[in-house]
């Protein structure tokens, strides 16, 4: 049976370089996803959408390839929207104010009905508050800028501002802060995760 990964696919988006930052037109995906607020270090709320995104997502994996498509194909990882109504919360680092949606991509081929099927059957195994905040929504962010961040989450201050810089000098920051988290933070070395840094502009 063949494997679907979308990272693969669409390297150019899912494995960008640390050392430039890069501009990429993002096509429209599909995304589970979920919007809450809070600290992510200290929310409960952030660890329970988490579970949720992944639990249904990997549910709706082994739905599909036991279904008449029989297709198998790789989760995706987890990927995050960050905003503040007063973006001051930002510079001043003050978490408990901070607003997110985090959220998984999932394949064309993975419809709505699937998704809904495998949140009934997550909820029947698991009591997640979260679960029933998911939706499966289409997402567009075209014109986009990137990088690689290699290191803590902590660290990130100079890499955004790389990011930053690079479309002050060509166009206007447009969207919401984008990360895209390709390591498993509870086994790597801080000093090694590796966090694809995104915005959005025009």
């Amino acid at each position: 049976m063949a494997k679907v990964d979308l990272k693969k696919e669409f390297k150019h988006l899912y494995k960008p370089s640390a050392k430039a930052v890069v501009e990429v037109d993002i096509p429209t995906f599909n995304y589970l996803m979920v919007d809450d607020e809070g600290d992510p270090n200290a929310s409960q709320e952030y660890a329970q959408a988490v579970e949720a995104l992944f639990s249904v997502s990997y549910t709706a994996k082994f739905m599909v390839k036991k279904g008449i498509q029989a297709l198998d194909y790789a989760v995706m990882p987890l990927e995050g929207l960050w905003w503040a109504d007063d973006m001051a919360a930002f510079i001043s680092n003050d978490k408990a104010r901070w607003k997110w949606t985090m959220m998984i991509l999932q394949p064309s081929f993975v419809e709505n009905e699937v998704i809904e099927s495998a949140i009934v059957a997550v909820r029947k195994k698991k009591n997640i508050v979260a679960i029933s905040k998911l939706r499966l929504e289409s997402f567009t962010e075209g014109r986009c800028v990137q990088v690689l961040h290699i290191g803590p989450f902590s660290e990130e201050g100079p890499t955004i501002a790389r990011v930053h810089d690079f479309i002050t000098s060509c166009a206007v920051r447009a969207g919401k802060h984008h990360e895209i988290y390709l390591s498993d933070i509870r086994r790597a070395d801080p000093k090694k995760w590796k966090t694809i840094i995104r915005h959005p502009m025009r």
